[in-house]
């Protein structure tokens, strides 16, 4: 069989196993290319392109044929029908769309599906100033698993800076501590820095800051540096396991 696909949905669970009763480990996006490893009448087992991430999603909503040419740039994007009405449904931030026509303020990307033409940038554009993209999911809400405005961890808001940006960085936290370079840092922490420990992490915004999807406040927030460090290892009996630093 052909072995690149593209996922033709704004967004899909992504689970361990082929049940829907089973563990979400993940999430696929509008426009992201996978391989599929098996097959049946339900399910497909597919290994993500961007990051190699394995698992499940159901056996529809995707093709073959798919070049991107703009990228969601905002939390969730409306999709308007073509008398350009709202509709109840939303591309999340970096998903990946062809444009098909475009109008004074809209573009569509599929058959009488359209989108503002603000709502985008162009497929290759790069955003280096990650604080404005993690800002975005201020106040989102906590889900494991989950990397869009309906719920998002903490391994994938980090994650998503790099996969906007056509980079490539780990999915999970335990895969993203491996991948990162070490930094000393002295006890003194630089906006940039990313902390990690066991199963989290966490991006400082400033010196006493940082940005997290925090499970125990069952959302994205900011909080203090050395406040959250003490908590952390309060009440998860967790320490910090390496200090890096956002290079781009």
């Amino acid at each position: 069989m052909k072995n690149n696909y593209v996922y033709k949905k704004p967004l899909s669970d992504i689970y361990k196993k082929p049940d829907v009763v089973s563990e979400v480990t993940s999430q696929i996006l509008y426009g992201e290319k996978f391989k599929i490893i098996s097959k049946n009448k339900s399910w497909i087992k597919i290994k993500v392109l961007y990051d190699n991430y394995i698992g499940y999603i159901k056996n529809k909503d995707y093709t073959e044929d798919h070049k991107p040419t703009h990228k969601i740039f905002i939390l969730k994007a409306n999709i308007y029908n073509k008398q350009k009405n709202k509709t109840k449904y939303f591309l999340p931030f970096a998903s990946r769309i062809s444009v098909i026509q475009e109008s004074k303020k809209f573009i569509e990307f599929e058959k009488n599906k359209w989108i503002k033409k603000s709502d985008v940038k162009n497929i290759n554009h790069i955003e280096k100033d990650y604080l404005k993209i993690l800002k975005f999911f201020l106040k989102t809400k906590y889900v494991w698993g989950g990397k869009t405005y309906r719920g998002i961890d903490c391994s994938a808001i980090l994650q998503l800076f790099f996969y906007y940006n056509n980079k490539f960085y780990p999915r999970d936290t335990k895969d993203q501590i491996k991948y990162s370079i070490q930094k000393n840092n002295g006890g003194v922490f630089k906006k940039g820095d990313i902390i990690f420990w066991k199963g989290h992490v966490a991006v400082c915004i400033n010196s006493q800051k940082l940005i997290h999807a925090y499970g125990p406040e069952k959302k994205v927030l900011i909080m203090n540096i050395i406040e959250t460090i003490n908590r952390i290892e309060r009440t998860a009996k967790l320490i910090v396991k390496k200090i890096s630093s956002i290079k781009y």
